[in-house]
């Protein structure tokens, strides 16, 4: 592992919101960086090798098969994690507690319609 997943790491695998990560995890053809499967998101930190030849394009695929089969993929910039790694852990934290869309609360309204 790099440097910033080491430090991501092991901040991830205190539990961040109480759930479980798995680092290195297999998903298809590919490898997560890291996993929770309670939620099937999956972390990526992209290093600066992500920005190089037709890894850009990788990644995209990569991306794609994770969501077509039903994973949430969130990336995180390598450069970001030095930065401050636990802020970063706790961002993800916040993403696991407050996810995006419920699923229980059916689907989000059509355009023009009002929340209810």
């Amino acid at each position: 592992m790099s440097l910033p997943e080491v430090l991501l790491w092991q901040r991830l695998r205190g539990q961040a919101a109480g759930l479980k990560f798995r680092r290195q995890h297999s998903i298809g053809n590919y490898i997560a960086d890291f996993y929770c499967s309670s939620l099937k998101l999956v972390v990526e930190v992209d290093g600066a090798v992500h920005n190089q030849g037709d890894n850009p394009i990788r990644d995209l695929h990569r991306d794609r098969f994770m969501e077509e089969n039903g994973y949430k993929v969130f990336r995180i910039a390598a450069s970001e994690i030095l930065k401050d790694a636990d802020k970063v852990a706790a961002m993800i934290g916040a993403l696991v507690a407050r996810p995006l869309h419920h699923p229980s609360d059916g689907p989000p309204p059509r355009a023009g319609e009002d929340y209810a």
